[in-house]
């Protein structure tokens, strides 16, 4: 089997959302990473010293690749990554080798069977 790793800049507002569409999509697991900070095409916005910025949350999910490619477009249409500007960002690449996923592997099995 093999894996990719999906992670996604997220609104912190609609990371629950965005999580439970990953899962609906395929995903088994994912780690949140909140009060991330990043910065766009415009530079952020201040006001004496503080950024005017929403807070974003990185999620890391290492998905199936047969799988991957279905939660990255659910993932962008949950977040609205097409429709406002700023509003997330996901990629996915791929993962040479995992260990720790034997649990995964054996409940996605039958999925990715279906899937072939």
């Amino acid at each position: 089997m093999h894996f990719k790793l999906i992670i996604a800049l997220i609104e912190d507002d609609k990371t629950d959302a965005v999580m439970e569409a990953a899962r609906e999509a395929g995903a088994t697991g994912m780690t949140v990473i909140n009060h991330a900070r990043g910065e766009g095409l415009k530079q952020s916005k201040t006001f004496f010293g503080l950024t005017l910025e929403t807070q974003r949350d990185m999620l890391l999910m290492l998905v199936e690749e047969h799988l991957s490619r279905s939660i990255l477009e659910k993932i962008s249409e949950v977040g609205e990554f097409d429709n406002k500007p700023g509003s997330g960002i996901a990629f996915q690449i791929d993962v040479e080798d995992a260990v720790g996923i034997k649990q995964q592997i054996a409940s996605l099995s039958e999925v990715v069977e279906e899937e072939i």
